[in-house]
């Protein structure tokens, strides 16, 4: 049986053969290229998880000192219970109080305070006391009490000169001054101690904070013939501002 032929579907024109595109080796990173998938990185949940956690514990461990703080801080009130001490103006006498026509001032106090320590179980410790008198915002005179530690329920008299060291004043000053050394309703005085105490229960220890001790309240008049006057203390209060901050306690 004679086999079949069957022509080309696409015929050659004029008698040419038909054209045909040329075909090339496929190159190395076409062959690589078609079996690789293309990178993505993946996100590191590995680390984040770790700065979580470290954050996390942290912040434990912030709370977990501030708790035991506090009730350190509770278990030494209970036991101690320490309170602030106690000022009083117990006497304050004027030999000299007069401002000069050249604007010098000049004053001579004698100052008695009456320091009191109401703890059964602390003792205080107190660096030099700095002192300063002022009448209506104008320092009129200054001077310290020494140091001293004061043991438990104790009571300390501390007495003090207090001068203006022929001080200077400006016209303003010097003007106010003289006007009410003029008044016969006398002049109102505020004392201010500074210093810095530090407090001693059993074996702990606190490290030296600033104590600022105002006294207001006083009225004294202007000495004259050479006579010193007494100033009214009666109505004198103090205010003690002393910080005591329970963390800051050490062995």
């Amino acid at each position: 049986m004679a086999d079949r032929v069957y022509p080309s579907s696409k015929q050659a024109t004029n008698g040419t053969a038909p054209a045909t595109n040329p075909s090339f080796p496929a190159t190395k990173a076409q062959l690589y290229g078609a079996s690789r998938s293309l990178y993505r990185p993946q996100p590191d949940h590995h680390r984040r998880s770790s700065c979580c956690s470290c954050c996390i514990w942290t912040t434990i461990a912030i709370l977990a000192l501030v708790l035991l703080a506090a009730i350190a801080g509770a278990i030494v009130y209970v036991i101690y219970r320490p309170h602030r001490p106690t000022f009083t103006v117990s006497s304050l006498k004027v030999s000299t109080l007069n401002v000069t026509s050249a604007s010098k001032l000049i004053t001579n106090i004698n100052l008695d305070v009456q320091a009191k320590n109401p703890n059964k179980k602390l003792v205080y410790s107190y660096d030099p006391i700095t002192i300063s008198i002022t009448t209506d915002d104008i320092d009129i005179g200054d001077g310290s009490f020494g140091s001293l530690v004061q043991g438990t329920k104790n009571t300390t008299l501390l007495k003090a000169a207090v001068s203006s060291s022929n001080r200077v004043l400006d016209d303003t000053s010097a003007g106010k001054l003289k006007t009410a050394l003029k008044s016969k309703n006398g002049l109102p005085l505020k004392i201010e101690l500074d210093t810095k105490v530090k407090a001693k229960m059993g074996a702990l220890k606190t490290p030296k904070l600033r104590i600022r001790v105002a006294c207001e309240g006083i009225q004294v008049t202007v000495p004259k013939g050479g006579t010193s006057t007494t100033a009214s203390t009666s109505n004198a209060k103090c205010k003690v501002d002393l910080k005591l901050k329970i963390w800051k306690w050490s062995l």
